[in-house]
């Protein structure tokens, strides 16, 4: 009793801005309690489906961070960006609301927008609810994976979370995959070593060394090479040559995950990337397998994965840089159940992080 007292105390204490709940689930799970953890998890979600109906209370949200671009004069002429996303469709079957699936500008880089969110109702079915969607553009940030304290654990050079050195560059944040301790059901490479051996097959968002990110299936549509700078894996491809994947609403754990599989409606999110290069971050509540791969489709995107799920991991950020003190942070869509200032201490996770081009 003294010793698991000891090892409980340790994970509830350590670094990090995890929920009390969070931390007793993974603690468990690493403690040989997985099936009776997926068990009681799988009990609140059947016991806790989102309502059917209704629409958004207040309407469909606006972007609390949006920025005016203009382009700064004089030093940093540069390149000038993709070409700006078409507005998302309705995927209610129903017209879409006031603001629903427009694009705003939340993060400029030298005055050029970098980083674009827009919020719109999930399926015919969850109306009452929005999803938000990340639509970055490589030509003015750069992606890094960043390794937390447990997953994968041990020394890096990148930081486990927005230390002061890169509070001044960093524009957007959000949640890497499931666990590596096989809930993924894929590896983990980064400056040139892999904790977790790469699985040919398996869903992998890769960032080059020139800071731009890109998604495939691993040794079919990407691979190993010396432009690789690491590689997160997760599960299988969502969405693929623009088409979601047919098993999305059959597919087994390994396609899916164990603990709901594809069909619970809970807080999901996913990443692509589109055939112009575009990085897409997407998360939301009242979400299915197959609805997030629609979100993604519709968002353009041509390759695409499922990252994380459940309301304590599904976290997409976007931050103000201040004169003062640590950036500002807003949440991607209103039912974000994780504070942006969550990526300000350690976080037991891997995430991902894009920062300002010079």
């Amino acid at each position: 009793l003294i010793l698991v007292g000891w090892s409980i105390g340790c994970a509830l204490t350590a670094p990090g801005t995890d929920s009390v709940a969070a931390r007793l689930a993974e603690w468990g799970r690493d403690h040989g309690l997985g099936g009776l953890i997926t068990w009681l998890e799988k009990q609140q979600y059947d016991h806790n489906q989102p309502a059917v109906g209704g629409t958004p209370a207040g309407g469909i949200p606006q972007a609390a961070g949006a920025v005016p671009e203009a382009p700064a004069p004089g030093n940093h002429p540069g390149p000038d960006g993709l070409p700006e996303p078409a507005p998302m469709p309705s995927l209610t079957g129903t017209p879409l609301l006031p603001g629903e699936g427009q694009w705003q500008t939340v993060a400029t880089v030298h005055g050029h927008a970098a980083v674009r969110v827009t919020t719109l109702r999930p399926d015919e079915s969850h109306t009452s609810f929005v999803a938000g969607v990340m639509w970055i553009d490589p030509t003015f940030v750069r992606g890094v994976l960043q390794p937390g304290t447990t997953d994968p654990g041990g020394t890096w050079q990148a930081a486990t979370s927005i230390t002061p050195a890169l509070q001044r560059s960093v524009v957007a944040a959000f949640n890497a995959g499931f666990r590596l301790n096989g809930d993924s059901h894929g590896g983990y490479y980064s400056e040139g070593r892999t904790p977790r051996p790469l699985v040919d097959g398996a869903a992998s968002l890769v960032l080059r060394t020139d800071g731009t990110a890109t998604v495939g299936s691993w040794n079919q549509e990407v691979r190993m090479g010396p432009e690789v700078a690491s590689v997160r894996q997760n599960l299988v491809e969502l969405v693929d040559n623009g088409q979601v994947n047919p098993t999305c609403a059959t597919g087994g754990t390994a396609q899916w995950g164990s603990t709901i599989g594809q069909a619970a409606y809970i807080h999901r999110s996913a990443f692509g990337v589109t055939a112009d290069g575009a990085e897409v971050y997407v998360g939301g509540p009242a979400l299915s397998v197959c609805t997030l791969g629609r979100i993604l489709q519709a968002a353009g995107v041509v390759r695409g994965m499922e990252l994380d799920i459940n309301p304590a991991w599904v976290s997409g950020t976007y931050f103000h840089d201040r004169p003062t003190g640590p950036p500002q942070g807003f949440k991607l869509f209103p039912a974000e159940e994780v504070s942006p200032q969550h990526y300000f201490s350690p976080s037991s996770r891997d995430w991902f992080g894009w920062y300002a081009r010079d």
